[in-house]
């Protein structure tokens, strides 16, 4: 395992709680989404991490960030 896979994992883990915590609605739909983001990102870095991943973790990082306002 590489630490990228690490990283993205534990991202995936956090969003997916903080997802369990929302009331059901279209803010919990896009909350877990974003989860899924993440965990398909630690996916592919165990597989063959690279610097390609970077650019879709931020986006992911910028929509839950609007998430939460």
């Amino acid at each position: 395992m590489s630490d990228a896979y690490d990283y993205f994992r534990a991202h995936a883990i956090a969003a997916l709680r903080k997802a369990r915590a929302l009331p059901p609605g279209r803010t919990k739909q896009k909350q877990r989404t974003v989860a899924r983001v993440y965990h398909l990102l630690s996916r592919e870095a165990a597989l063959a991490p690279n610097i390609q991943h970077l650019d879709d973790f931020r986006t992911a990082r910028q929509l839950e960030r609007q998430i939460g306002h």
